[in-house]
């Protein structure tokens, strides 16, 4: 069964740009000037182990009896009927309008599926577009940069997610099942020629991965299932990702656009580094793509046989690792030998462990205690004279472990601040290895009954 999704909002809020980025080819016409989409456009795209249909459509507004935009707006509500799922847009930085109001009311009428998706959220700008968007009464929103490839693997793992409940062959979890029911997305990638292929079969126990020394032998993201102690897996095995100026070929750039992707769709994301040149600016270039999108991180140091002094040699690594990617701390390193199958339940222990922190959620009333230490502790600037105030914290979001602090002027309050709360969470609720997004907003505690 092949399913299909469509793309709602109001013009110009980045529907034509989502498109293209997940279709993965520059098919339909995106400028600033709003209106620039009148048909209905439609592609394929690989979403999990599956083909899904995905529609661009006009943007919805009002429009008169006989007119060109009646016309659009006809095409629109097709692909709405038409749809398993509906993706509906807002701009984060013009945030939720009337017009948002107006047709997320339609979009909730006609009983379908919905993911409220923000665009634009990237930088402080949007935040406020993000928050405002809750009164949509969608449920959380997805916040994305369409342009800039932000958000874009938590979209699909939501999007997947969906479907899967609307499949009949893919039964709901019942009550007292989690997310260990389900196979946990395991991406291995690495620079080429690190031994991912090799990896692969060994957990796997057969040669489903064809290897050799050759670089480059694997193109395409391929999945195999897998399970370890009871658990289920899928493991993605990924091309080798280059530096962008040396992927000069066509089929070596699908490649990597495919590898990027099963990155994005992963939960946990495996780097693989060959111990003769570790570290290099390759690798630390993906762990920090693997951190920005959000994913749960854990590095593997292959071809550990070959090393001789092997206690003096982790400990450099390691301290290398906590220097050169100070934005995910704590991270889990593991030696392995692919080749000699050595090293592998210790790494599937890190990806658990690293896995569970990736989930956590924290209640509200420990992380206001928390804050109230921090604060205690280092008070926040006054810029001005002015002393900002740090007034409540939540967590809305795990995966990865999202937070909130409302205070009076977020856009006051230093960069270094916010990382000395982030260092904190981390050491306080052993959030270690894990990226931890943080979100200043203005505002009051929102749980106090306002007069």
């Amino acid at each position: 069964m092949s399913y299909t999704i469509a793309i709602l909002g109001r013009p110009n809020v980045g529907k034509s740009t989502l498109f293209n980025k997940l279709v993965g080819r520059r098919l339909a016409l995106v400028d600033d000037a709003p209106g620039l989409t009148r048909d209905r456009r439609m592609s394929d795209f690989e979403l999990g182990d599956q083909i899904v249909h995905i529609i661009d459509t006009a943007g919805l507004e009002e429009a008169l009896d006989g007119s060109i935009e009646e016309r659009m707006r006809d095409q629109t509500y097709a692909a709405m009927e038409e749809a398993d799922l509906v993706l509906f847009m807002i701009d984060a930085r013009a945030g939720v309008i009337p017009a948002d109001e107006t047709f997320a009311s339609i979009v909730r009428q006609s009983g379908k599926p919905v993911l409220l998706v923000v665009n634009k959220a990237e930088g402080r700008a949007g935040d406020l577009g993000y928050y405002e968007s809750y009164s949509l009464g969608f449920g959380d929103p997805i916040a994305i940069s369409a342009e800039h490839s932000e958000g874009i693997g938590e979209l699909l793992f939501q999007m997947d997610e969906v479907l899967k409940k609307r499949d009949p062959l893919i039964p709901d979890l019942e009550d007292g099942e989690s997310d260990e029911d389900r196979p946990l997305r395991i991406a291995i990638v690495g620079r080429p020629n690190a031994g991912k292929s090799t990896l692969i079969n060994a957990l796997i126990g057969e040669d489903r991965m064809i290897t050799g020394p050759e670089a480059g032998l694997t193109r395409d993201s391929i999945s195999v299932e897998l399970n370890y102690e009871g658990r289920d897996i899928r493991l993605f095995d990924t091309a080798g990702l280059r530096k962008r100026a040396r992927v000069k070929e066509r089929p070596e750039h699908l490649s990597v656009v495919d590898a990027l992707r099963a990155i994005r769709f992963a939960e946990v994301v495996v780097l693989l580094l060959d111990v003769n040149n570790p570290l290099e600016k390759q690798d630390l270039t993906i762990a920090d793509l693997v951190a920005r999108e959000g994913r749960a991180l854990v590095i593997a140091v292959n071809k550990w046989d070959l090393e001789t002094d092997k206690n003096a040699r982790i400990n450099k690594l390691r301290k290398e690792v906590t220097r050169l990617l100070p934005q995910v701390k704590g991270l889990a390193m593991v030696p392995v030998s692919a080749l000699a199958a050595r090293g592998l339940d210790k790494l599937m222990k890190a990806v658990f462990e690293t896995y569970e922190t990736w989930n956590k959620r924290l209640p509200t009333g420990k992380l206001n205690r928390f804050l109230d230490d921090t604060v205690q502790r280092h008070t926040p600037p006054a810029p001005g004279g002015r002393r900002i105030r740090l007034r409540y914290m939540t967590q809305p979001n795990a995966r990865p472990p999202t937070f909130i602090v409302f205070c009076s002027r977020p856009k006051d309050l230093p960069t270094s601040y916010s990382r000395y709360i982030v260092n904190g969470l981390r050491e306080t609720f052993d959030l270690q290895g894990v990226p931890i997004r943080l979100h200043m907003r203005k505002g009051k505690n929102p749980y106090v009954d306002k007069d």
